[in-house]
């Protein structure tokens, strides 16, 4: 079995999941404003709690997007500077796919809606089908639209904060507390590492949904302090 280290910040949640020998372990941290400082620490009490160093690791993946704009950046570029350290091959995973596995292990869901909010008045959604394997099949790929513009096939379980964001659009509810979560992530990255669908360190590379027009204050204030930070170095 492979070993893979996962990361995902996408959401306020941060988490990061090692997964080794059939099994998993994890770290969580709350607060968007603090990804960057949390993921890191995280990650070393992992590789010590299971008695190995980075170089032992398979692969790194990264809940790739969509999500926070400012999340999907830091989960890139802290694994992009791990795979360099540890030449190692990394794994993008959609955090949509991920929070589809997640309502599917969580609630046996075989048909999932995914629906993530994307701030703006908008959500980003996806629906899946679970048959054979533990991989969730694509109904309907991510998208981003108007919550009241998003329109699933049949009736599938619907799961994310976008539910609870947008409660007047999604009336029949369902698992608004399933979210991102690198255990998921890790759990996707190996099957895909399986089926050799890595990409290098230099070509990882965020999913975005959303031509960036308007930033929030906070992202704003990120940017910002990136920059102050480049022309420091």
């Amino acid at each position: 079995m492979p070993i893979i280290l996962a990361i995902e910040t996408s959401s306020e949640l941060a988490s990061v999941a090692l997964l080794r020998g059939g099994s998993v372990i994890s770290r969580v941290s709350s607060g968007v404003r603090t990804h960057s400082q949390s993921v890191l620490p995280m990650i070393q009490e992992l590789l010590a709690e299971a008695g190995i160093a980075l170089k032992d690791c398979d692969a790194i993946a990264f809940g790739s997007g969509p999500g926070s704009f400012t999340g999907v950046r830091t989960a890139c570029g802290i694994a992009q500077g791990l795979a360099f350290g540890g030449n190692l091959p990394v794994v993008p995973v959609v955090t949509l796919d991920a929070m589809a596995l997640a309502c599917h292990q969580r609630h046996g869901a075989a048909e999932v809606l995914a629906v993530l909010d994307a701030r703006m008045g908008e959500v980003y959604w996806a629906q899946y089908r679970f048959a054979d394997g533990a991989a969730p099949a694509p109904v309907l790929p991510p998208a981003l639209s108007a919550p009241e513009a998003v329109q699933p096939q049949g009736a599938p379980v619907a799961c994310g904060n976008g539910l609870s964001a947008y409660a007047e659009a999604f009336a029949g509810g369902g698992f608004a507390e399933v979210m991102p979560h690198a255990e998921q992530i890790a759990q996707l990255a190996a099957i895909a590492l399986a089926a050799g669908r890595t990409v290098t360190a230099a070509e990882a590379q965020p999913l975005y949904l959303r031509n960036k027009i308007a930033y929030t204050q906070a992202e704003r204030r990120d940017m910002a302090a990136a920059k102050a930070a480049e022309g420091g170095a």
